[in-house]
This record gives structure tokens, C-alpha cells and sequence, in this order.
């Protein structure tokens, strides 16, 4: 979406006990590198090394079989130690062992949280759901050489030892996400998998998919085919980008592609593995030329948007025939993605056709609404009714408020604090996303970048984000469910670009939605950023040199 700049404040915290962080000095917080910052670290004599005959043990528990054969596979990659999975009945760590064990107290860790304890004998992870484990387990991989996250087996590393420590850790928030617009620019299957292990690896755990927007229509809606086949394809790549810098066209020299439903499932399950949920976006009533230019007969103009003209297309609230077919749509998408939010977008909306459009005026006197802002809410309302019915939450940017907010909706505030603080103090569930910090289409530096939407938002800028203003009372605390950043892609023509523009800013993100304030300090999270771009260098990750930040 092509975003105005707001100052803004951001907003939400899950509360969580505050912790101590214990180092032995400032060299080996440095040396562990771990990010995010895990809540308590306490760093014991001596190391654990893995050898060919270490066994992952696990203690009855299927969520634990399954990560543990999930280490198991990313070391065999890049060690070449084929580590075998046993199940044990022991809640304690065996000799030369890694176990996987429930805590059966839930409240000690909160659902995401996990124990590490590392000693020169073996390794106990603990948690008391499947989540935990895995991020227990991603913070294992941390502790290990960089070499570690090599795709392939790595060459030149000795021993590979993991410090001692002991760790106990849970996240500050339980949404915490980034965006991937699809819509401007596409991305295949194996890109989006790839985005999601990068997630995992710092414990991200919301993948929203922008998938519909005025440039492409990126979904197999098996109801309306043209979605797809008509809306999924342009004539260029667009916003004055060199053609060369995609791939992805067409036989018939259009850009553009999308993903069938058989390849969304396959996403959704690939991410679900690494605790990831998918949560769908499909825009509406606004920036929706291309589903128009497919069925342009549920639009005020009842002719096929021009997409290259950058003109926004919008449905028609005045036609009942729109509404069968969006709940069409959303039918589909609901079965597709198990989700509890579906995200309607609702931003940005010019509402000029509606104040020419003489069903949109029809609809306004029949409903006894003012004017088209109470005309966007009705349909907004519409809309959420349906969701409701069908057993989930409607999630939209923070225009939904305009005309009276839906009832159960949850807002994604980006324009500025305001209407998270509204929605939240009226009781609705907020996600923040600010542009002041959250937008990583926007440069990471003043100068020497390529071509991006405009304004400034570096690391440090993104590590700044604190997302509780003072404002919302501390009752409704509690609605804030947490906070993402946006990687809206009229300037990136492709996966390597998404990642120069998602990292190291993404890490930063991950500090700022997992770990307590109170341990979060730029000058150390810099320090052990160091060490852990080693290990995006090793995956081959395209991101951005950090000495140029």
C-alpha cells in the first residue's frame, strides 16, 4: 500500500514477569550472541560437545518427537552426525543426551516459554507446550557454531561445542509478525518457505500474506477463476522498475503469478511445523483492482479497471451481488487457511464512486446511514458478520474505525497511536504496526540505497520501537496482542531484495516483540548482532552489511 508518513508512537505488551539476565562479562554475551534476548541467562563452567553417538531423547510427548526430529535434520545438514530419536521416560538429562521434557506447569513459562539447561554432560530442554520446545530449540542452534545453519554439511568446524548455561525464557508478545505483500510484486512457494525458516529462527511466529491488492490478485479462488488468471497477471513489473530485476513473467510476457490452493496448504502446513500461522489478507472494499478487472461487475463502474493507470478499484456496498461474491471468496480462504484472524484490509478507501454511485446512495437511505464513512462501516460490518459466522475474528488496518468500529473486530493500527489507544480502550484487540518504526519498505540510511518508498527507518530506529503508550489504561493492557513490521513491495522485484530490505531490521523486530524492556539495550543487542549475522551469512542470506548502518 502506498503509505502517508505518520509519527507515531507504537503500542502493545503482553505483560510478563520481569527477569534478570546474569553474564559472567560483557565478552561472553558478546561470544553467545543470542537474538532474541532470552529473559534469564546464566552462564556455567565448561561445554557440551556433540558427537555421533549424542541421542535426542524424548520424554512421551508427540510435540517433542516432533522437534527433536526437526534438530535432528538441520544437524545431520550441516554437522553430517545423524542423531538418532528415542523416546525416554526419564525426566532428567541422560548421559551424552539431548532431552526434550514437558513442564506440566504451564504458568511457569506462559504457552511459548522454555528451559535450557546446558552442561558439560548433557541437555535438558523444557516446556510445557510444543512451541516452547521448538523456540527452546532454536536457541540451542544459536549456542552451537554459526556453521551450524549451513544448507549444506559445513566444512572446517573441529568440535561442535555448546557453552553451559542455563535459560529460562518466555515472549513479551504473542503476535509477533511480519507482513509479505504479494500482491505488488510476487513470490513463489519455495521464497515464502524460505521466509518462514528465517522466521522460526527468531521465534516470529505471524506471517501475514498480503495477497490481494489493485496490482494482483496472487490466490486460486476455485468459485471465480479469473481472480487468478485474470487478476494475477499485468502488463510489466511496474513502479518504473528495470524488467530484468524479475523473473516473474508469464509466456505471454505479463507479470505477475499466484499460488494455487495446493501450494497455499502446503505453505500453511510448512509453517504450522515451525509454529507459524498464516494469516490471509484480501483486501476490501478498497484497493481492489484487480479482482474488478476479473469481475468488474461487483464495482460502481461495472467496467474492468486499468491497473496500469495506478487507479484504486473498489467494491460496490450498494450491490448485494458483491457481497454473495466476497462471501464466496472468503469461503474459500477460510477453508484454506485455519487462522483464528482473517484480514480484510479496509484501508485507504476513496469513497468518490459511492457518493456518484446511485446503489451506494440507495443503501445509505435504506440503512439510515450519514454518510459514505457510515456506508464503509456498514460494509465493514457486513463483512465481520459473515467471518463471525464462519468461527473467526476479522482483523483490519485502523480505517475500520472510521464510521463506528465492527463489533468483535481487532485492529492494525499503522497511521499513528490513536486508534490503537481508541480501539484498545474500547475493549478491541490491537496489533501495532507503525510507519514511524515498522515499515521496512522504507530506506534503511540517508543515502546509498536503492530505490524504496521514501523516509528513514534504520536498525536502531526499529530496535527503538516500545509499543505501550501511556495513554491506554492499564486494564486494556491486555488487548494488545503484539506488533509486526510491513514489507510492502512496490520496490522489491524480488526475494533477494525482500531480504536486504527484511534484515538485519527483522532481528531487531524479533528483540523488540519477544524480549522484556527492561533487558533491552542497543549498544549489547549491537554486539551480539554481530555474531548472529554470521549465521545469516552462512544460509546465504541477502541482508544488509551492518557497516553501512
Amino acid at each position: 500500500m502506498l503509505r502517508s508518513v505518520f509519527s507515531m508512537i507504537a503500542l502493545g505488551c503482553m505483560v510478563v514477569a520481569s527477569a534478570s539476565v546474569a553474564f559472567s562479562d560483557e565478552k561472553s554475551d558478546a561470544t553467545l550472541g543470542l537474538v532474541p534476548r532470552p529473559a534469564e541467562i546464566e552462564l556455567k563452567p565448561g561445554s557440551f560437545t556433540l558427537k555421533a553417538s549424542t541421542s535426542l531423547l524424548v520424554s512421551g510427548w508427540d510435540d517433542g518427537t516432533k522437534v527433536a526430529k526437526q534438530l535432528a535434520h538441520q544437524l545431520k545438514r550441516s554437522t553430517g552426525l545423524a542423531l538418532i530419536v528415542l523416546r525416554s521416560s526419564e525426566n532428567k538429562t541422560a548421559h551424552d543426551a539431548i532431552l526434550f521434557t514437558r513442564k506440566a506447569d504451564p504458568a511457569v513459562f506462559g504457552p511459548e516459554g522454555y528451559q535450557l539447561d546446558v552442561t558439560p554432560d548433557g541437555i535438558v530442554i523444557a516446556a510445557s507446550d510444543g512451541s516452547g520446545l521448538f523456540y527452546g530449540m532454536q536457541t540451542l542452534l544459536q549456542l552451537l557454531p554459526p556453521e551450524v545453519f549451513s544448507p549444506k554439511k559445513a566444512e572446517g568446524v573441529k568440535e561442535w561445542k555448546i557453552p553451559a548455561v542455563h535459560i529460562v525464557d518466555q515472549p513479551r508478545f504473542h503476535w509477533r509478525g511480519l507482513l509479505l505483500d504479494l500482491a505488488r510484486h510476487f513470490l513463489n512457494k519455495d521464497e515464502l518457505e524460505n521466509f518462514i525458516d528465517l522466521m522460526a529462527q527468531h521465534k516470529l511466529n505471524v506471517l501475514q500474506l498480503h495477497l490481494v491488492d489493485d496490482q494482483g490478485w496472487r490466490i486460486e479462488i476455485k468459485k471465480y477463476p479469473k481472480l487468478a488468471k485474470v487478476g494475477g497477471w499485468r502488463k510489466g513489473i511496474d513502479f518504473g522498475l528495470d524488467p530484468k530485476s524479475s523473473t516473474a513473467y508469464g509466456p505471454d510476457g505479463q507479470y505477475g503469478g499466484f499460488l494455487t490452493q495446493d501450494e497455499v496448504r502446503e505453505i500453511v502446513a510448512y509453517a504450522k511445523e515451525r509454529y507459524i500461522t498464516v494469516v490471509p489478507e484480501i483486501e476490501m472494499p478498497g484497493h481492489s483492482a484487480a479482482g474488478l478487472s476479473a469481475y468488474p461487475e461487483f464495482s460502481c463502474i461495472g467496467k474492468p479497471y486499468d491497473r496500469d493507470s495506478g487507479e484504486m478499484g473498489i467494491y460496490c456496498p450498494g450491490n448485494d451481488e458483491a457481497f454473495t461474491f466476497l462471501e464466496g471468496v472468503l469461503s474459500e480462504i477460510i477453508d484454506l487457511f485455519p487462522s483464528k484472524y482473517i484480514h480484510i484490509g479496509g484501508d485507504e478507501v476513496d469513497k468518490t464512486n459511492w457518493t456518484k454511485c446511485p446503489k451506494c446512495q440507495a443503501r445509505i437511505k435504506k440503512e439510515g446511514l450519514k454518510d459514505v464513512n457510515e456506508l464503509q462501516s456498514y460494509f465493514i460490518k457486513r463483512i465481520e458478520k459473515f467471518i463471525n459466522a464462519k468461527g473467526r475474528t476479522m482483523i483490519g488496518w485502523d480505517e475500520i474505525l472510521e464510521g463506528g468500529l465492527a463489533p468483535n473486530a481487532v485492529v492494525m493500527s499503522w497511521r499513528g497511536m490513536d486508534g490503537g489507544i481508541a480501539a484498545a480502550n474500547a475493549g478491541h484487540d490491537v496489533v501495532m504496526t507503525p510507519t514511524s518504526h515498522c515499515y521496512f519498505d522504507y530506506s534503511q540510511a540517508a543515502q546509498g540505497e536503492p530505490r524504496n518508498i521514501g523516509s528513514l527507518i534504520t536498525l536502531e530506529k526499529v530496535y527503538s520501537f516500545e509499543p505501550v503508550p501511556g495513554a491506554i489504561a492499564p486494564d486494556k493492557v491486555k488487548h494488545i496482542l503484539g506488533g509486526g513490521a510491513n514489507l510492502w513491495s512496490e520496490f522489491f522485484p524480488n526475494y533477494a531484495h525482500v531480504q536486504y530490505m527484511a534484515y538485519p531490521r527483522a532481528c531487531a523486530l524479533a528483540e523488540t516483540t519477544w524480549t522484556d524492556p527492561k533487558l533491552k539495550q542497543w549498544d549489547d543487542f549491537s554486539k551480539r548482532l554481530d555474531v548472529h549475522l554470521k549465521r545469516l551469512k552462512v544460509q546465504g542470506v541477502n541482508y544488509r552489511k551492518r557497516e553501512a548502518l
